[in-house]
């Protein structure tokens, strides 16, 4: 993608086609999609104009016998997608679906299926796209000349109106949001001195100011927009995709350029840097992004890590819930080596390692029992036929590109001859359960101190299997009026395709060490509903009265998420079951929410 990016922005085509495969009982699809479900900001010409190339398609095909169909099944509204992007970009972008043979051959509803009849409908489609751009050449530079042109009028109305971004707590996360701004040519500005709106604080070096008059202000309008009212009730993809709240950034669209410093044209993470050589310890926040790189790098080495379970002060500096102490005594390295080490880490971690000379503070002292002894995690992740691909590849990704965290992929089928005591904590994304043999392992396994992190439908095995006892909100709904042409619909509409919602968490708890504020964005495609404990304390993460921040929801799905709870902790027997309703790691661009499956990785054994 980053690459089809540079291209695109090195060419700005008229045209952009993306060609997929389908169910092998398909024909073949071209754009547009379904009309009620193209995004607002689209303009209206480019649907027409996306209409009138697709009679070259019909032509086209028609030639040669094959069948087809239009302005169904999928749709023009999330941008993220490689046939919607351009329609934010001045182009025209359209999506090809062949059904796929699976292989050379395979018998299908329309008789059988080849490879080559396949191939030969995406070249047709192709070889008619440049039909459609040479007789309609005109139409296409005229339309996306007049694109950029109304986007510069409209993007003038708005003078010197910014949006500004960022989290003085953690300045690699903001630099990741400002780094997908970059790669898409959006300009951005430093901030001259901090600033405070709407009850957020904004730091230089942790926050950037983006104009909102410059070239690519619909894109720009895109990215940050919330959004909550649908002419339609149902998506091929996701509703939502708010940047700031993806990256768990504070930001406000109640600013000016006049707060900003120089365009950032060099952008780079932040270096990471030690205050200098401790005798007795050192400190280092668990705010930034990557301290979970830093911390399993540590442990890696042998060095022994403490986390803070309360706040506390001192030598002038507050430290907050989570904080990672190292002592300089007793370690497996000379104080010079622990020094050294510190250095090399904090620089390519990102962090900064504040030395201490005393163990006296304002709160808990150094030596206290509310400091934790960390212990190196032994992570096996469950993949396979029955657990969810793209759910097991991001948390995959997410441990090993951005903490390098070594993690043992497991074949569900080889459960049953698998010695889970080489690990500590085993992850089961999306899945369907497990057998009674598998099941009862995994029971053992916890029991005798493991600790089981699981995601999504894996919760409906948790509570079949009495691992975890949940108490599920479910509701039954009664299609009243709905026609039978109408309840594909009807039940499309209860789907939770992909949206935003606000939580209250409580940040003494593990689960939210490393969080500023006291509410967080939450990613959400599921409708499985948890009910609070009640006890408010074994409530960490909950989703407020009204939790809906964009995207689209039912009505009855948003009265049954309120007040719910998309995380569960339980103890069983030794060891400890943590239960998520919602990937914390979606199409790993949702930064916000990673730090939640860090901290019931590293934190587990204090929940």
């Amino acid at each position: 993608s980053r690459a089809r990016i540079n291209t695109f922005h090195d060419w700005y085509p008229n045209i952009l086609t993306d060609h997929h495969e389908m169910g092998t009982n398909s024909t073949f699809f071209f754009q547009p999609g379904i009309p009620s479900r193209t995004h607002p900001l689209t303009p209206k010409m480019n649907q027409e104009l996306t209409r009138k190339i697709g009679t070259f398609h019909a032509e086209a095909l028609d030639k040669i016998g094959s069948l087809y169909y239009s302005e169904e099944s999928y749709d023009d509204f999330y941008y993220g997608k490689g046939s919607t992007f351009p329609d934010i970009n001045g182009s025209i972008g359209i999506l090809f679906e062949q059904a796929s043979s699976r292989g050379h051959i395979q018998e299908s509803d329309n008789g059988l299926l080849t490879f080559p009849f396949t191939i030969r409908n995406q070249f047709t489609a192709a070889l008619s796209t440049l039909k459609a751009a040479y007789t309609m050449r005109e139409e296409l530079l005229t339309y996306q000349r007049q694109f950029y042109e109304n986007a510069r009028k409209e993007a003038s109305k708005l003078n010197k109106k910014a949006i500004v971004f960022g989290d003085h707590k953690d300045a690699a996360k903001t630099f990741h949001l400002a780094e997908i701004l970059n790669r898409h040519d959006i300009e951005f500005y430093d901030l001259k001195n901090d600033i405070t709106v709407e009850g957020k604080t904004f730091k230089p070096g942790y926050s950037y100011i983006v104009p909102k008059n410059q070239k690519h202000s619909r894109l720009i309008n895109a990215m940050f927009e919330k959004r909550t009212q649908f002419q339609d009730s149902l998506f091929y993809d996701v509703s939502a995709w708010t940047f700031p709240m993806a990256f768990g950034l504070d930001y406000s669209e109640n600013v000016t350029v006049d707060s900003a410093g120089n365009k950032v044209t060099n952008l780079q993470l932040p270096t990471g840097s030690v205050t200098g050589q401790s005798n007795y310890a050192y400190l280092v926040e668990w705010h930034e992004y990557y301290t979970p790189k830093f911390l399993n790098a540590l442990l890696q080495h042998g060095i022994r890590v403490k986390v803070s379970m309360k706040k506390f002060d001192t030598q002038g500096k507050a430290y907050d819930y989570g904080t990672l102490m190292i002592p300089v005594q007793n370690q497996t390295k000379n104080k010079t080596e622990l020094y050294n080490l510190l250095v090399d880490l904090a620089n390519t971690s990102h962090v900064k390692v504040y030395a201490v000379s005393t163990g006296l503070t304002n709160g808990i002292d150094l030596g206290s029992n509310n400091f934790r002894t960390l212990e190196q995690p032994k992570i096996a992740l469950i993949v396979g036929d029955g657990t969810s691909s793209y759910d097991a590849g991001e948390i995959w990704h997410l441990l090993d590109t951005r903490y390098n965290i070594t993690v043992t992929k497991l074949d569900r089928k080889d459960l049953s001859s698998t010695d889970l005591s080489r690990y500590n904590t085993l992850i089961i994304p999306s899945s369907r359960g497990f057998s009674e043999r598998v099941t009862n392992a995994i029971k053992t396994w916890v029991q005798n101190g493991g600790s089981l992190i699981a995601y999504k439908n894996t919760l409906n095995w948790l509570n079949s299997k009495e691992l975890m006892k949940l108490d599920f909100k479910k509701k039954s709904l009664v299609a009243n009026n709905i026609s039978f042409e109408e309840r594909g619909n009807f039940r499309g509409a209860q789907v939770i395709g992909g949206a935003i919602f606000e939580a209250d968490i409580d940040r003494s708890h593990p689960i939210n060490f490393g969080y500023n504020n006291n509410t967080i964005s939450l990613f959400r495609n599921s409708t499985l509903f948890i009910n609070p404990d009640k006890n408010s304390y074994n409530n960490p993460i909950q989703y407020t009265e009204n939790p809906l921040l964009s995207g689209y929801i039912s009505e009855e799905n948003l009265d049954s998420i309120s007040k719910t709870v998309p995380f569960v902790v339980k103890r069983f027997g030794g060891g400890h079951i943590m239960a998520f309703t919602d990937n914390t790691n979606f199409r790993a661009f949702w930064y916000g929410t990673n730090k939640l499956l860090m901290n019931a990785i590293f934190f587990r054994d204090e929940m």
